[in-house]
């Protein structure tokens, strides 16, 4: 069986921001995540591409447990890109919002994500 290449994107959730504020930090880590793996791991883009895209987001309370996740893919040498905001409207400037994984095999990326929730 072949494994399934998706990126996962964390949000934070203790931020309460709003769902459009959600969906742009999320879209941030999600291109920024696909420019870094043109980079860093050409081969996983492709397969992410050529498989319709996928992407799950998922949720974590704070700073804290976002860089635990970040850590996690660290390790396993999961592609990330952590976001942090501008503070031009609804959070302050220098807030970490969400972290973009992946693309990378299902498998790997379960490892780390595995116990979080959807958001």
């Amino acid at each position: 069986m072949v494994d399934e290449y998706k990126m996962v994107i964390v949000v934070r959730t203790d931020l309460g921001m709003s769902k459009g504020k959600t969906a742009a930090q999320a879209s941030h880590a999600a291109v920024n995540c696909a420019f870094a793996a043109k980079k860093k791991d050409p081969e996983a883009l492709e397969r992410w591409m050529s498989n319709a895209y996928p992407k799950i987001v998922l949720k974590v309370e704070g700073e804290e447990e976002l860089f635990e996740v970040k850590m996690a893919a660290d390790a396993l040498g999961i592609v990330n890109s952590v976001v942090t905001d501008a503070g031009r409207t609804e959070i302050a400037p220098g807030s970490v919002t969400c972290i973009g994984l992946g693309p990378a095999p299902a498998s790997k990326m379960d490892k780390v994500t595995g116990g979080l929730s959807m958001l």
